[in-house]
């Protein structure tokens, strides 16, 4: 009886003086270049496959605001993760690697599911959210979530599927082998659809908002998915990239040896490719992996569907903010190049969607530059929490603050301008003679520029601009692909100049008014 009445004056309470509060879907894929329909440029296609089939994600993208131009601020699961988590960029974290804990390296950081549990969410997770085992705290950052039976992993993927083909480098699943043991995305999947079922009642009633983080692991190595996907991406369709060579006049800097392929895939390591930059890979390996790559990115399009399609069924879809992304971008063998683990476009490139009720109703597609870093405030801001202030260049004591910007206001009016100038970063170590030289990159409008410097470590975490190793420059609007370093070109004297000018002075410069 008690209860009842509790529940009986809240209602009245909120009738008579609160505006419902949204409740937040918050969803990652992993290493997702912007290889999604809705994403596609006939002008100007970046290397994608021009018959990607995403239903899903397409339908989303007419209600949501989609962000074409976003980049993370490192292109690598952990240090990403935990940038985008924090909404603080790496030299702030302290996190460059896929084992360090921003807790223990940077500082006890709020991050975004933690601010909602403090502004009084139930906030839980599943999946890939934070990169997992050390580079978490070893239990999945415990304290963003609000309790510990909050957060759930797949017990197939660990148990199953990894052990099953964690030779191969892509596997399909036939429908017999997929009822026996769910893939680790599907029970991803099953387990988000449940605990919304439990969540919309009290959700609905006002008496308490969520915010639910659901991760999947595809497209990551292994590409394990369904085999009827692949029915989508028949094998003559299937295109070698334009560009399957190294940049002209890349620096050694810029390169990554293609090591987590290389090393992790029993029927790649067998073949013995050389990590040199401009390394031959046979035609048919190459197509078949891009192929099993577009049937991965269809198998979450369709789970990412069975979600979107049960918060409508329970009727939460106008209550809901939905964002939908990734921890960075992906090669193909572009460049010569596999994975991630660069500052090239696109491996630093991602897809960015936000569905607010109320907000992006038409939708809304912009080519503004934005950064992940922006995706923390920006929830923050559509749920109508307190706001986070920019954070002091020393941040490590302050628990809650973000490095990037809201991007309401652009969803609001896409005329307003943005960002001039994103920023992102890539460390290499190169032996205790010269230690960790640091890739910082930014990319403007027209162009990718880079420097290849020194880098302070403890305690400094900060680039010596002085000692210069190389540095990249790379014209968009004559080479989207980026094919050809221009830095020592004479022509572009100016620009680089100019270019390394607004690198040195950073993010803080470039926050918009």
């Amino acid at each position: 009886m008690r209860q009842l009445t509790y529940i009986f004056l809240t209602l009245v309470i909120c009738v008579l003086s609160c505006e419902s509060r949204k409740n937040v879907l918050f969803i990652v894929s992993d290493d997702l270049r912007p290889e999604i329909a809705a994403m596609y440029d006939k002008g100007n296609p970046y290397q994608m496959h021009d018959k990607m089939y995403t239903p899903h994600l397409d339908a989303f993208a007419e209600r949501s605001a989609v962000f074409r131009k976003a980049y993370v601020q490192q292109a690598i699961c952990g240090p990403s993760r935990a940038s985008f988590m924090t909404g603080r960029r790496p030299d702030t974290t302290h996190v460059y690697n896929l084992d360090d804990y921003f807790r223990t390296v940077g500082g006890d950081f709020t991050t975004i599911p933690q601010y909602f549990k403090q502004q009084g969410y139930r906030t839980l997770g599943m999946g890939k959210i934070f990169h997992g085992g050390s580079a978490s705290g070893g239990n999945y950052d415990k304290v963003s979530w609000s309790d510990d039976e909050e957060f759930f992993t797949s017990p197939s993927d660990k148990k199953y599927w990894r052990k099953r083909f964690k030779m191969r480098s892509w596997a399909v699943v036939n429908k017999t082998m997929e009822e026996e043991h769910p893939l680790g995305d599907q029970e991803i999947t099953d387990h988000a659809i449940k605990s919304l079922r439990r969540l919309a009642p009290t959700a609905k009633l006002g008496l308490e908002n969520f915010f639910m983080a659901v991760g999947f692991r595809l497209p990551h190595l292994p590409f394990v998915f369904p085999g009827r996907f692949l029915k989508y991406y028949p094998k003559e369709t299937m295109k070698m990239p334009s560009n399957p060579y190294a940049p002209k006049d890349m620096p050694e800097y810029a390169w990554h040896g293609n090591g987590e392929i290389r090393n992790g895939y029993a029927d790649i390591t067998l073949r013995g490719f050389s990590k040199e930059p401009n390394t031959k890979w046979p035609e048919y390996l190459v197509k078949n992996l891009r192929r099993a790559y577009y049937a991965s990115v269809s198998y979450v399009d369709s789970l990412f569907g069975k979600i979107m399609a049960e918060l409508d069924r329970l009727g939460l879809r106008d209550d809901t903010i939905v964002m939908f992304g990734s921890d960075h971008g992906y090669e193909l063998y572009e460049h010569s190049a596999w994975c991630k683990h660069t500052n090239f476009e696109i491996a630093t490139r991602t897809p960015l969607m936000i569905r607010a009720p109320g907000v992006t109703d038409k939708g809304v597609m912009s080519d503004h530059l934005v950064e992940y870093t922006d995706v923390y405030s920006t929830l923050v801001e559509l749920a109508g929490l307190p706001a986070l202030p920019t954070c002091p260049k020393d941040s490590s004591k302050v628990k809650a603050c973000t490095e990037g910007t809201s991007l309401v206001p652009v969803m609001k009016n896409p005329n307003l301008p943005g960002k001039q100038s994103v920023f992102m970063q890539y460390p290499r170590n190169r032996g205790p003679r010269i230690g960790t030289i640091m890739g910082y990159s930014m990319r403007t409008e027209r162009y990718r520029y880079t420097e290849w410097v020194k880098f302070n470590g403890k305690p400094d975490f900060t680039p010596n601009w002085f000692l210069l190793f190389a540095s990249e420059l790379y014209d968009h609007y004559v080479d989207p692909d980026e094919n050809v370093n221009r830095a020592g070109v004479q022509a572009y004297a100016s620009v680089k100049a100019q270019l390394s000018k607004t690198l040195h002075a950073g993010w803080r410069a470039q926050l918009p008014s």
